[in-house]
């Protein structure tokens, strides 16, 4: 059983969220509304960017990528989900299966670089401003999307290059919504204590040291912007507190599963409805109904549309 057409198992069981027609018929119109709200936001967002000259510069660059990953993070799991709540018996094939798995973690990568970057950005602009366009440079903003994705597919080809070869010859219900390697590697028909391991290495890695690297900026700026606030610490916290928010609903579910080995209980795959569906609904709100410049140009671009419209 030495690759993808050599398991017996040719499909899994995602058991999903409920059983119970009613919570069923709740929860497809709850993430139904969710989807749609994050693909029309984050995309407004990317589109703002574009348009208006005025947002073309290292935040919005970034935030604007963040919001057309947001949308993708979120299509690798939220419309099969939504179909999957209709449906008596949810199958997903093998193939499916793990392509689902290397894209959730290449764009899960790719979200945590960036969130990287965009704290670097902020921390750059709050504590060196004199230096900031040097440091921000256009190549260092296409730098930073660059290694977002090499790092993205670097991690996900990684860890699928080890549960490809794994024979899964038996058990094939999967206690979630999605498929993912912890709750793909117990369903092996072999020792996982070797694989749980890697892949709890890599991941558990990845996301400690990205949630690391973002505590230790936003450290600086919460020092930096408290003295230049003559030691008022609530202007401080107001300042940052949007964005790490953001950090956290995104990195708990991360640090949960795959800090230390694979949790038994199936409270992971309520925690990650944080990543698939509530963060990417609320970065378009936490980075745009609370920016100026944002609210500027959202007014700009509504005052052309009804000047067009009437000359």
């Amino acid at each position: 059983m030495d690759g993808l057409n050599d398991s017996v198992v040719s499909e899994f069981v995602l058991l999903g969220l409920s059983d119970a027609w009613e919570a069923r018929i709740f929860l497809t119109l709850t993430f139904s509304l969710l989807y749609s709200g994050i693909v029309l936001g984050n995309l407004f967002i990317v589109f703002l960017v574009i348009a208006d000259c005025h947002l073309h510069s290292p935040m919005y660059f970034l935030l604007a990528n963040l919001s057309l990953n947001d949308v993708w993070v979120s299509s690798t799991t939220i419309p099969k989900m939504i179909s999957d709540l209709l449906k008596e018996h949810r199958i997903i094939s093998f193939q499916s299966c793990m392509t689902q798995i290397c894209f959730i973690h290449l764009m899960g990568g790719v979200e945590m670089v960036l969130l990287v970057a965009m704290a670097f950005d902020r921390y750059t602009a709050i504590c060196k401003p004199l230096h900031y366009l040097n440091i921000m440079s256009p190549q260092m903003c296409v730098s930073f999307v660059v290694l977002g994705w090499v790092a993205g597919l670097i991690h996900a080809m990684s860890q699928f290059s080890f549960v490809i070869n794994l024979p899964f010859c038996g058990p094939n219900k999967i206690d979630s919504f999605y498929c993912d390697f912890p709750r793909i590697i117990k369903l092996a028909c072999t020792d996982d204590t070797r694989f749980e391991f890697v892949v709890a290495a890599n991941s558990g890695f990845m996301s400690m040291g990205a949630f690391f690297l973002l505590l230790l900026s936003y450290t600086f700026i919460l020092g930096t912007v408290w003295k230049r606030s003559a030691g008022d610490l609530s202007k401080a916290l107001v300042t940052l507190s949007a964005h790490v928010t953001v950090v956290v609903l995104f990195f708990t579910p991360c640090i949960f599963l795959y800090a230390w080995p694979f949790p038994t209980s199936s409270i992971d795959k309520y925690l990650f409805i944080a990543d698939f569906a509530v963060t990417p609904a609320l970065n378009p709100v936490i980075y745009t109904l609370r920016n100026k410049d944002i609210k500027v140009a959202v007014h700009r671009l509504s005052k052309q549309a009804h000047f067009d419209r009437f000359c």
